[in-house]
């Protein structure tokens, strides 16, 4: 439960953050009933606003704390309760060839990534962050992997600008690959969980697509988030001064990962109706549609383009090769 002073604070944005959903949500609605079928997903144009007007307009200080909340919490609740609509069945359905196959997409995209940028004249650090925000989780990855490897504010700011970009640029534009390759919605899953950022991203990038790509997407990402916890424990145990001590568990495993995990264990285990299951969808889709109006809202063209062409260029070959690499193994495993 927030202070009071706090939900003061995040009024505005959660405010603005609602206000462009809502009309995203409309224009979606409109398309489905005149046309039979989603030519322009609410999610993507929630996000396109909002970069558009973050861009242009800026966003005035009274609106960030709102617009963070939105863009991390409260999908990070629509996380936890897609949790619900998903049972250990499902799970075991994936197999331990499929969780070896993530496994090694990510230890190959971590060491290329970090090739990339070195090879583009990226300090050891910032190729670092770059390879790990790539191979595994966004942000996350970078603010973990940050203070384990000392990393400067100027590196963690371009990595993070470059994050913001390019995550919302492949929750965008990969759903058009679902035509264009000719794929199943299962293969579809995987490669949206082995390429897209932030495991909130995912919802973006799979909703528009189908519920088993939504289930796959999440499940593969979650377990590639999972990375996370052994490679920050590597990279710090590489560290010639590293700190003493043992890192947080919250550090290794975000909390929305736990209560997604919980509601699937409820979900399998009857404590659940079935009833609820289709309410538990629709609310997490509504809760992705803010959040991602104000994910939108959080990035600004002209930071990111203002973080060096370097940075992004090593982003960018990093996302097309992560890209190829998760099309691959979709493939081999069908």
């Amino acid at each position: 439960m927030l202070p009071l002073p706090q939900f003061r604070q995040i009024i505005p944005g959660l405010g603005l953050s609602l206000a462009m959903a809502i009309p995203a949500l409309g224009l979606e609605r409109l398309q489905q009933h005149f046309l039979g079928w989603v030519a322009l997903d609410g999610l993507v144009v929630a996000i396109m606003t909002g970069i558009v007007l973050h861009s242009l307009f800026g966003l005035a200080e009274h609106f960030r704390a709102g617009v963070t909340f939105a863009a991390k919490t409260v999908l990070e609740v629509a996380i936890v309760l897609l949790g619900g609509t998903i049972s250990a069945a499902a799970v075991l359905q994936i197999g331990p060839v499929v969780v070896a196959a993530i496994v090694l997409v990510v230890v190959i995209a971590l060491g290329l990534s970090y090739g990339i940028g070195r090879a583009l004249g990226l300090d050891a650090r910032l190729a670092t962050l770059v390879a790990c925000g790539n191979s595994i989780c966004g942000n996350s990855a970078i603010m973990a992997t940050a203070p384990v490897i000392k990393a400067p504010a100027e590196d963690v700011a371009a990595s993070i600008a470059f994050t913001a970009a390019l995550g919302v640029l492949v929750v965008l534009l990969l759903p058009l690959g679902v035509r264009l390759l000719g794929i199943s919605e299962w293969q579809y899953g995987v490669i949206a969980g082995l390429s897209v950022y932030a495991v909130p991203q995912v919802l973006a990038a799979t909703v528009p697509v189908g519920v088993m790509s939504t289930q796959i997407g999440t499940l593969v990402k979650l377990i590639r988030v999972l990375m996370l916890g052994p490679v920050v424990l590597g990279l710090g145990l590489l560290q010639k001064n590293r700190p003493r001590g043992v890192l947080p568990f919250s550090a290794l495993v975000p909390w929305f990962i736990l209560g997604f995990i919980a509601m699937m264990g409820a979900r399998s285990l009857g404590l659940l109706p079935e009833a609820a299951i289709p309410a538990l969808q629709d609310v997490s889709s509504c809760l992705t549609l803010v959040a991602m109006a104000a994910l939108g809202l959080s990035v600004d063209l002209r930071s990111v383009m203002a973080s060096g062409g370097r940075v992004l260029a090593a982003g960018f070959l990093s996302v097309v090769m992560l890209i190829l690499l998760a099309i691959g193994a979709a493939f081999v495993l069908a």
